[in-house]
């Protein structure tokens, strides 16, 4: 039975309609409290970002229906180098749920090596916190399930590497610039920051080699703290 079958008879019996919060692809919002938040339109360079995919799809998964969700997820599958990290994290959610746990991990562990990535080479030091906040989100039950198995966690992460590795960056990097203080205060009217969004793209596949290779050594280090 293929993961799309599975998935589809797991949602039908499984899933219950919810929301999600996707404050870290809202550009400029500020939370003063559980009941308030207050939108910001991005200014300058930050109005550019694109997250209009991400958050289309990141709706359909955890608002659309049964049958919405799972055309959906097969759409990442079939192109998941046009979607940023987050919408990974929702569809690891949504896998967990349905019953789908080592495609749940694949997806949430994929979904924190790019978050990582976008955070290394992200200028703007107080966004990069976003890759932290997602994790914390969505990863303790992912998390608590994985490392019931260290051999295979650790074959899974090899192979994520692997295919972030393989698989190309067609979404825009910068939705991780949306979530820190030069995005907000450039919305508030503040002075605009010459300083570049990102880290020069020279340096791009240097810090993404590191990225993978700290993730894969991050990983046995916490496996045999484990043991």
């Amino acid at each position: 039975m293929s993961i799309h079958t599975r998935l589809y008879r797991s949602l039908l019996f499984r899933l219950a309609s919810r929301a999600v919060l996707m404050t870290l692809l809202v550009p400029g919002s500020i939370t003063y409290s559980h009941a308030e938040t207050i939108m910001l339109e991005p200014q300058g360079e930050y109005a550019s970002i694109d997250t209009r995919l991400a958050m289309q799809t990141m709706k359909e998964l955890t608002q659309g229906t049964d049958q919405e969700r799972v055309q959906t997820i097969r759409a990442v599958m079939a192109a998941p180098q046009n979607y940023a990290p987050p919408v990974f994290y929702v569809l690891s959610s949504l896998l967990f749920e349905a019953g789908l746990k080592d495609d749940a991990a694949f997806w949430f562990y994929a979904g924190q090596l790019r978050a990582r990535f976008d955070a290394n080479r992200c200028n703007d030091v107080s966004a990069r916190s976003a890759a932290a906040t997602l994790n914390e989100r969505y990863g303790a039950p992912i998390n608590q399930y994985a490392f019931q198995d260290k051999v295979k966690l650790e074959t899974l992460i090899e192979k994520v590497v692997k295919w972030d590795r393989d698989t190309p960056h067609n979404y825009d990097h910068r939705w991780i610039n949306l979530s820190g203080m030069g995005a907000t205060t450039s919305a508030m009217g503040g002075a605009a920051d010459a300083t570049p969004l990102s880290l020069p793209e020279t340096q791009w596949a240097a810090i993404a080699e590191k990225t993978r290779t700290d993730y894969l050594a991050g990983l046995r280090e916490a496996l045999n703290k484990a043991q």
